[in-house]
């Protein structure tokens, strides 16, 4: 089986008027089939510019990117996107919005329906189905969110700091509920965030990205047992890993 998504020697370049901004460069990165990957760094290296590069959303100005072996040349349908903000449709119900991707993909919409319910069910908020975005807590929209990236079976997940707006309990919840809706379903995910345990607690490696433009600074590999728990975060190796990825992160300026 190739690569869920390889990604080799990507430039992107943004025109503005005051000059070109360069965003990334020389980016080369791939993920097996169900592999967690987690990306961090400083605000502004490019993080959400490789995820929309990945969904077909941001043309590159140099190299080429493949999912599971098929080049990437616009918005790739094999993709669900999550980002900070659930950007729901207000005026739409839970079920509304999660069927939204349906509709838009114009795909059969009964076959889905069940499946939008199973995903519901999945995430925890059945009974909500008839409910409006302002009657959820943002966690709830979050998840949501997650059930309309996960509507169409996409075999990669892009994940945008979803739970970055979310207070520290909350945030520590959906932690544990996407580990275990990646447990159950196995989706390759790509998940960019500013939190370093949080990207050590969810993934399988964690890759550091440079200071603009975006460089691959290091990747580390997270060989923690499943299913990980609070108390995870407190054992010696988790420590490890979190003080290395700081210490890199400070060598380069991506801190402080």
């Amino acid at each position: 089986m190739p690569a869920a998504f390889e990604i080799s020697g990507l430039r992107v370049v943004y025109p503005s008027r005051l000059g070109p901004v360069h965003a990334l460069e020389g980016i080369s990165l791939q993920a097996e089939d169900g592999e967690f990957i987690s990306v961090l760094g400083p605000s502004g290296c490019g993080k959400s510019t490789l995820m929309k590069a990945l969904a077909g959303l941001l043309p590159p100005r140099q190299g080429s990117i493949r999912i599971y072996g098929e080049p990437v040349r616009g918005p790739a349908p094999g993709v669900g996107i999550v980002f900070q903000s659930a950007v729901l449709m207000n005026w739409r119900t839970v079920l509304g919005n999660i069927m939204l991707q349906v509709e838009v993909q114009r795909l059969d919409y009964r076959a889905h329906l069940e499946r939008a319910r199973d995903l519901i069910r999945l995430v925890g908020i059945e009974g909500f189905e008839h409910h409006y975005p302002f009657q959820l807590s943002g966690g709830m929209q979050q998840r949501v969110s997650l059930c309309r990236a996960l509507i169409h079976d996409p075999p990669l997940l892009l994940m945008d700091e979803p739970f970055g707006a979310l207070d520290a309990l909350t945030r520590e919840m959906m932690n544990l509920e996407l580990q275990r809706i990646w447990l159950d379903r196995r989706k390759t995910v790509l998940f960019i965030t500013h939190s370093i345990s949080e990207a050590v607690f969810l993934a399988d490696r964690v890759v550091v990205l440079s200071r603009r433009p975006g460089r691959v600074q290091a990747v580390a590999q997270v060989a923690l047992p499943r299913p990980r728990d609070l108390a995870t975060m407190e054992s010696p190796d988790f420590v490890r890993i979190v003080g290395e990825l700081r210490r890199e992160l400070q060598a380069h300026g991506g801190l402080g």
